[in-house]
């Protein structure tokens, strides 16, 4: 995947300064899936600092129309990306929609809100991508919907293998703002971790679903 070092960087040192991002390889944090791990991420902070949010809006909105050209639509993944997708569609001046993680209970029942026309092109904007999973459930939505995804935008990934190996399976390319190897680079230069932190950090990288087992 191709970078913007400059961005990416600037990127991870944002999201550090705001605590979206926190590191904490002494007391790690506990994940959904019950993984243990030193860092936490939390992009939907990054809205209550308008020059920050001003930031990822315009690199993205670049990103979006270098890579893909102007869209059809903008399509945000429910929920931390609405906020983000939205301000990504007003700065390009085109329509907005999100989807669900799965279609609701009542009512019309819809996964996708907003309107969305057979054939249009579809951005789609993520805020964070872990193993691609959720992201890759709302393609598969909009592609059932006729819709043409061109691709994939997102804040941060952290980079796992899983996640490259699920966007080459279902075939959808994805660029981000910044990574966690960015992220680490930042963080040491910024003096937010120690040279021993990080490597505990990159430790947790090589292998997440075990790492906790192996400090104990």
């Amino acid at each position: 995947m191709d970078f913007n070092k400059d961005t990416a960087k600037k990127t991870a040192e944002l999201l550090l300064q705001i605590k979206a991002i926190k590191l904490s390889p002494q007391e790690p944090f506990t994940w959904a899936s019950g993984w243990k791990s030193p860092i936490y991420c939390d992009n939907r902070i990054t809205l209550s600092f308008p020059s920050v949010r001003n930031f990822l809006k315009e690199k993205i909105a670049k990103i979006v129309e270098d890579k893909h050209g102007k869209p059809d639509v903008i399509a945000g993944v429910a929920t931390g990306a609405i906020a983000i997708g939205v301000l990504v569609a007003q700065e390009l001046g085109v329509p907005f929609i999100y989807v669900r993680p799965e279609p609701k209970k009542h009512g019309r029942k819809n996964q996708i809100e907003g309107y969305l026309e057979s054939g249009q092109n579809v951005v789609v904007i993520e805020d964070l991508i872990s193993t691609g999973k959720s992201s890759l459930n709302a393609v598969k939505a909009l592609k059932e919907a006729n819709a043409t995804v061109k691709g994939m935008v997102a804040i941060f990934s952290y980079g796992f293998d899983i996640a490259s190996e699920n966007f080459k399976n279902d075939n959808v390319e994805l660029t981000t703002l910044s990574n966690y190897e960015f992220l680490l680079e930042q963080a040491l230069d910024s003096k937010y971790i120690t040279s021993e932190e990080l490597r505990t950090l990159e430790d947790w990288r090589v292998s997440p679903s075990t790492w906790k087992q192996k400090e104990e």
